[in-house]
């Protein structure tokens, strides 16, 4: 029960979180208008909110710097490179089995210079770094440094997946005019992203994603102060996603389709579920193997 209680924590930190962004929202889009996307401007809000929550939480679980995940500057910095040469050895596979079985093509229809690619690796990596520096303190930071305190690694681990995973599917689709947007509209667009949770075409890319907190999850807990690792790793998955989303082009012909999730970003799905996987058994195999080669022989 008391398990429960910590598990259900974070899920009432969410919905305040949106709660506030839905009525803030409001009062925004009576000032601006339609210059941003009333879901839009929701979920930005949610998002700040919720980085926000990360200092009155450090501040009452009395969670310092290191304990949440960063260590000193220069180290931290060296964390970011190697995450991220972690995150292409560990992802680069799949882009190559994906094109060797023919599921991904080469658009064509691109005209290639050494300009342009550069300026898409510049924006895609600046996204990605946004992206992570911000999902990566919520969620390797806080929310599993909470929840360790109150409970075993491997449960702690699996909760923050959980939610990870799930908020990507945290979404509407509805653009609501500026002239029909009332007090508690916002909340509509809740229901609906609530609704899209269950939506069962998700569900094979709900699973990789999971299985990425996962990882990433390991990795925070088996190395001290290693958010820069995180980070690091998770700003090069969503760099190379992005990158091969320019690139490459779904063969919907394939008969290996079912080794990604179509509905998603063409990259996530079942074989990245399997990858990495077997990445995390096979660390701690490795471990273990290690670990008992260089314990004494008690018969000496």
């Amino acid at each position: 029960m008391r398990y429960l209680f910590y598990t259900v924590v974070p899920f009432l930190v969410l919905l305040a979180a949106l709660s506030l962004a839905c009525i803030v929202s409001y009062f925004i889009v009576l000032g601006i208008g339609d210059l941003i996307s009333f879901r839009q401007l929701i979920n930005r809000l949610a998002q700040l909110f919720l980085m926000l929550s990360i200092f009155p939480a450090m501040a009452y679980l009395k969670i310092n710097k290191e304990e949440l995940g960063f260590a000193r500057r220069p180290v931290f910095l060296k964390q970011l490179l190697q995450g991220f040469g972690l995150g292409f050895i560990t992802l680069i596979p799949v882009f190559i089995a994906l094109y060797m079985l023919g599921v991904d093509v080469i658009d064509e229809s691109q005209h290639w210079t050494t300009g342009l690619l550069a300026k898409y690796t510049a924006i895609n990596l600046s996204i990605a770094l946004l992206i992570s520096m911000i999902e990566e303190p919520l969620f390797r930071g806080i929310m599993l440094t909470a929840l360790n305190k109150k409970m075993p690694v491997t449960a702690a681990i699996l909760i923050t997946s959980t939610y990870y995973a799930g908020l990507h599917f945290f979404s509407s689709s509805t653009d609501i005019p500026v002239q029909d947007i009332g007090l508690f509209s916002g909340f509509k667009l809740l229901g609906e992203a609530f609704g899209n949770l269950l939506n069962p075409e998700n569900l094979s890319a709900f699973f990789s994603i999971l299985m990425v907190g996962i990882f990433l999850g390991v990795l925070r807990t088996q190395v001290k102060a290693s958010l820069g690792l995180c980070i690091g790793c998770h700003t090069c998955w969503v760099w190379q996603i992005k990158m091969s989303n320019k690139l490459f082009n779904m063969n919907f012909t394939s008969e290996y389709l079912y080794l990604i999730n179509v509905y998603y970003d063409g990259v996530i799905g079942p074989l990245v579920t399997v990858w990495l996987m077997l990445a995390v058994a096979g660390f701690f195999l490795y471990r273990r193997i290690n670990k008992a080669k260089y314990q004494p022989d008690p018969s000496n």
